[in-house]
């Protein structure tokens, strides 16, 4: 396939009854969590309309898929057999509402969810993965740890241009560690990937966008990196396809920036002070209808379902209210009310 110039989405790795054709068709980014929740069987609010995904089939649906977004390259090295699409409008995403399904339709079973930035030290864990991934480490701290260690990526990769005593090398380092581990630990637990729930892992990985800061993207140490990742994604994608006997879809988006930060992230006290005033005017608003801004309420999708029940649930009560009034009052009392003919009949005997 035709290498896509700028930000783009990568499928490494989908099962045979999932089907991604080649063609250049581009995909927005904020409607990432809706291809991941269409691949793995889940309906949307509202429809795709990408031509790259074909319908799958209704019996067989992936039992995981794993996302890995790379900030600070618009396109990796991969295999020219795997389908790779333009991405538009590169915003920030999660898969908060592909994991919010997984956890309403599955809450009894052994599902794994894992959403990890290790740049930002943000963790989401849910179902089995808090016993999968409890050794995993995933604050900086913890993963510059693990590099000291054995069989760590310090003495298993060709550093060549990469420094250890540099800030910006040892995070990109930091985040290939977390792909061998994440790999290492699955595999550990391959019993889980039998199960009729569906598992999600989502990444972000900065470390690449650092290495650019400091180098600068002609640089040799940013080239050396991006074929460092191309590799450690590629096994990752290998691993967690084995793992799921070929029954995972990996996916990949590469982009050069997002064009809105995530989160703002505190970094003094003052700051923090000020962003918890923030969150207490939000919700102050958001109890108080007579805020200053005269904000309407936020309707969840159900409002209108929830109306139309209610609303013609009262016309059909209001309807049945009036039959039966009009039915008693136009009754003939010696004809059709048992109770009057029965006390009629009473009183005669008297």
């Amino acid at each position: 396939m035709d290498r896509v110039l700028g930000d783009s989405l990568t499928i490494l790795r989908t099962p045979q009854y999932t089907t991604f054709k080649d063609g250049q068709w581009p995909i927005s980014g904020e409607k990432i969590p809706d291809l991941v929740a269409l691949t793995m069987g889940f309906s949307v609010h509202e429809d795709l309309d990408w031509p790259a995904l074909s319908a799958g089939s209704l019996f067989q649906r992936p039992r995981a898929n794993a996302l890995i977004a790379v900030r600070g390259i618009d396109s990796l090295e991969f295999p020219k057999n795997v389908s790779s699409y333009p991405l538009e409008n590169p915003v920030p995403f999660t898969l908060d509402s592909v994991a919010n399904t997984i956890n309403s339709l599955f809450a009894d079973s052994t599902s794994v969810v894992l959403q990890l930035a290790p740049s930002e030290e943000r963790l989401y864990m849910m179902g089995m993965a808090n016993t999968v991934f409890e050794d995993l480490p995933v604050t900086l701290q913890q993963i510059r740890s693990r590099l000291s260690q054995d069989g760590s990526v310090l003495t298993s990769l060709p550093l060549v241009s990469l420094s250890r005593n540099n800030e910006a090398d040892l995070l990109f380092l930091s985040e290939v560690q977390v792909l061998y581990d994440i790999s290492a630990l699955l595999q550990k637990h391959k019993h889980l990937a039998k199960d009729a729930a569906p598992d999600l892992f989502s990444l972000e990985l900065a470390g690449l966008e650092e290495i650019s800061r400091r180098y600068g993207s002609d640089s040799p140490q940013f080239s050396h990196a991006s074929r460092i990742l191309s590799i450690a994604l590629q096994k990752f994608a290998d691993d967690v396809s084995s793992v799921y006997a070929n029954n995972a879809v990996v996916e990949v988006v590469t982009v050069k920036t997002f064009e809105v930060p995530l989160t703002r992230k505190s970094r003094s006290i003052l700051e923090s002070k000020q962003i918890v005033s923030i969150n207490r005017e939000t919700e102050q608003r958001k109890s108080n209808p007579g805020s200053p801004y005269n904000l309407a309420y936020k309707y969840n999708f159900d409002y209108a379902v929830i109306f139309n029940i209610i609303l013609w649930l009262m016309i059909v009560l209001a309807l049945a209210v009036i039959a039966i009034s009009y039915n008693l009052w136009n009754m003939d009392p010696g004809y059709d009310s048992i109770i009057y003919r029965m006390t009629n009949q009473k009183i005669r005997m008297d």
